[in-house]
């Protein structure tokens, strides 16, 4: 049995293949991002999965593009854990960008490609190998364009007073809003950066308002100029796309992309079926 996996910081997406490629069972846990959670949490998440527990004997190769995964050492922590859960499985971790890369760009095509989820990367393709200028520091000082990164800009705008008003009285219908509860998620929860995504959920509810149309795009030409541009070819090859931001803001991403003469690729809201597609051709 092969195992392929592309887990977010939110949840992670399982796909089961026989050695024909035949699909077996589909499944999601939790994410498993190892930079945020614990040995504990990630096998408790992987212990609580019925079709992964009944199976795992089974399993022989597992590939894992994981969100957190973009270090050696997140590597191998992730790696020791399932060959134990895992007993007769070769795993293979690698960080979540491939997973981007395989589902949007065929093999010896070129491109950029960009992770718009809950968090945010961006990465050059050149058709056999991965290429990165920016090296991550997590959700706080960095993710530009993310859930999390829109998330913080609505909480900071609402306490900041800078949120119109019919909007803010929105924003504290649809959420908890109490400092402690704010506080205890950010600073006591596992999953911070999570917790910060769900917010981004009124952002896209409410696109259309002049506020959030501001906040968007501003978050948009943001991510652009600081990770996009950072590639000499940005402007003349195809930028593609994975995550739920990239997806239900896909309008308004296409418009502040084509307002910088970049060239609109692939926009896809989960690359497991595209992974699907590529392990299937490579069995």
């Amino acid at each position: 049995m092969i195992l392929i996996v592309d887990s977010g910081a939110t949840k992670s997406d399982w796909i089961a293949l026989d050695k024909k490629g035949n699909q077996l069972f589909i499944t999601q846990t939790l994410g498993l991002s190892p930079e945020v959670l614990t040995r504990t949490v990630i096998e408790d998440r992987l212990a609580n999965n019925f079709e992964l527990s009944k199976n795992k004997e089974d399993v022989t190769h597992l590939h894992f593009y994981g969100a957190g995964c973009g270090t050696d050492r997140m590597k191998k922590f992730l790696a020791e854990i399932f060959k134990e859960f895992f007993p007769n499985a070769k795993a293979d971790v690698r960080e979540d960008t491939f997973a981007a890369i395989f589902s949007t760009t065929k093999v010896g095509h070129q491109g950029i490609v960009c992770i718009l989820g809950t968090g945010s990367n961006c990465s050059y393709y050149d058709g056999e190998r991965l290429h990165q200028k920016v090296t991550s520091l997590g959700y706080i000082p960095m993710d530009d364009g993310s859930g999390n990164f829109f998330g913080r800009k609505l909480i900071r705008d609402y306490y900041f007073n800078k949120m119109p008003k019919d909007l803010a009285k929105k924003f504290a219908k649809g959420y908890d809003l109490e400092a402690d509860v704010i506080k205890e998620n950010l600073y006591k929860q596992p999953n911070p950066n999570t917790y910060l995504a769900t917010f981004a959920r009124f952002l896209v509810e409410n696109k259309d308002h002049p506020y959030a149309k501001g906040v968007i795009d501003k978050g948009f030409q943001q991510f652009i100029n600081n990770y996009i541009m950072q590639f000499d070819l940005a402007t003349k090859v195809p930028i593609n796309f994975v995550g739920s931001i990239a997806h239900y803001l896909r309008k308004e991403l296409t418009a502040v992309l084509e307002r910088n003469d970049l060239i609109v690729g692939v926009i896809r809201q989960r690359p497991i079926e595209g992974l699907m597609e590529f392990h299937r051709e490579t069995l």
